[in-house]
């Protein structure tokens, strides 16, 4: 068993707390067993200071692990879950920057970053979602359904934006349950009145201290209901729309009610953060890094841990310098450029970092043997189109094993005498050594397809191109006549404004 011990405490130090009971080592977790063999052990010493000059000394020993990242406190498979891993986070040393996403692909930047955690945003969420500002107007179902994409998309904790808790106590309950079961491995959930406003606006609200605790508190009836290990953080946006005192004891008494993290936003100066860390020092604290002119200033991640904080919010760095790189690209376009190279990702950059060259790795684990995978040229040219044909792969004998499926029913040419007359050879019985070639332009201007089949198989042209039912290609075809390069028998729009071209070479 790996254990910690706690010394040299000074309780007079919590006499002007809400409630003079220590619940606060309770968030510690500071004895645990971690079934592993003590060779793989790291044993860490931290400490913190009260206001007395005492120090609150701490041994523990941190072995953490999630999916296959690691960080400096990260060994080997012990964490089973989102929570887990977050935990194992909040007791290594250290302070722990998190930049916060607002969809699965900003959530994989993240990761492929380095990064061991991440949050949610509900500012980047209802901008990215809805196009709305972040004033109340998002709902939970929305918040739990972009959250449960994101949390998918990575193997790293997520802390997810739970706003209030999109009502009173009970909706709490069925927010905090609903975040475990889309996978989180915390939940923010702030004190503010229906409707919210971001931290850093205007116009904020709170309930009532009674209504501030209950909502924590029925977040940890909802955590060990579902048999769950979430991080709870408790915020408070009492700084703002009462005063820093107020906040100060808001967070003692959410800490009191059971919350893992303590948040005040919006804190004004240095001192003010300090003395908030000072509170409850154990316990773990959130700095909210609100980028390009919020209220909170803004250190580095080492003058924070200096402070007192553990963990560390960026909430708009990704939203911001995405709307901004949008908005580069489209005055390009508008001016009829494109975005300069060095402005994005190559197209090869790209599909690795979506993922292509693993899904096609992984595709050839379920090739069958009775077809073969379609060539990959690193372009979009060979994956299927409406018209169910592997563009630029041709349908003659020897490559018709590629297409993989939905092939195109090859007819024999008997099938076709009688369009021959009594006995009687024309054109059309010449056809079979000739090719017709079926070439299908999108509106866009990008080649939807491009084959060439025997010019006899009249119906397989109907079977992929249907816009080609009713047209009678073989009085087209008893009339034409050879031509060098090919004579062109069709060439018309169809209904969808594609541009449909028949060939005969």
């Amino acid at each position: 068993m790996n254990s910690a011990s706690i010394s040299s405490t000074d309780f007079g130090t919590f006499s002007n707390l809400p409630s003079r009971r220590t619940a606060y080592l309770a968030h510690l977790r500071v004895a645990e067993t971690l079934p592993q063999s003590a060779s793989s052990l790291q044993e860490r010493v931290g400490s913190s200071s009260s206001k007395a000059g005492r120090k609150t000394s701490i041994r523990y020993t941190v072995s953490a692990s999630y999916g296959d990242k690691e960080s400096g406190s990260v060994n080997s498979n012990e964490c089973t879950s989102p929570a887990k891993a977050l935990r194992k986070l909040l007791e290594s040393p250290g302070v722990h920057p998190g930049p916060a996403c607002f969809d699965a692909l900003s959530a994989k930047l993240v990761e492929r970053a380095g990064f061991d955690f991440c949050f949610t945003t509900g500012f980047g969420i209802s901008a990215a979602r809805l196009g709305l500002p972040d004033a109340g107007l998002i709902s939970y179902g929305e918040m739990v359904a972009q959250g449960r994409e994101i949390t998918q998309a990575v193997s790293i904790p997520v802390i997810g934006d739970g706003d209030n808790g999109y009502g009173n106590a009970m909706n709490v309950k069925r927010t905090v349950k609903g975040y475990i079961r889309a996978g989180f491995g915390g939940i923010i959930l702030e004190d503010q009145v229906s409707p919210k406003a971001c931290g850093h606006t205007r116009g904020r609200k709170v309930v009532s201290r009674e209504e501030a605790i209950m909502r924590i508190k029925a977040a940890v009836d909802a955590r060990k209901e579902s048999g769950s290990d979430i991080v709870i953080v408790a915020r408070t946006d009492a700084r703002q729309a009462v005063s820093f005192e107020e906040a100060l004891w808001r967070a003692r008494a959410l800490a009191d009610a059971g919350a893992d993290v303590l948040f005040i936003d919006a804190l004004a100066s240095k001192e003010e953060m300090k003395a908030f860390c000072d509170v409850y020092p154990l316990i773990p604290k959130l700095a909210n890094m609100l980028e390009g002119g919020g209220k909170t200033p803004i250190f580095t991640p080492i003058e924070l841990e200096e402070l007192g904080y553990k963990l560390v919010a960026y909430p708009l760095s990704l939203i911001g310098v995405s709307i901004g790189a949008m908005q580069d690209a489209l005055s390009a376009i508008k001016g009829g450029r494109i975005p300069s190279p060095g402005s994005m990702p190559s197209f090869e950059e790209l599909k690795e970092i979506l993922g292509f060259n693993t899904y096609y790795e992984e595709e050839k684990r379920y090739a069958t043997t009775s077809s073969q995978l379609p060539s990959r040229k690193g372009d979009f040219s060979s994956n299927s189109n409406e018209y169910g044909v592997q563009p630029g792969i041709q349908a003659d004998r020897e490559q018709r094993s590629q297409i993989p499926e939905n092939p195109v029913e090859v007819l024999i040419p008997e099938v076709y005498d009688k369009f021959s007359g009594e006995g009687k050879k024309g054109n059309f019985s010449m056809a079979w050594s000739r090719k017709l070639r079926v070439k299908i332009t999108g509106k866009d201007g990008f080649e939807k397809l491009d084959i060439r089949i025997p010019a006899g198989f009249l119906e397989g042209i109907t079977n992929i191109v249907p816009a080609l039912v009713g047209v009678n290609i073989k009085s087209l075809l008893d009339e034409a006549t050879l031509e060098e390069g090919g004579k062109q028998l069709l060439d018309f729009q169809d209904t969808m404004g594609d541009r449909i071209q028949v060939i005969l070479e």
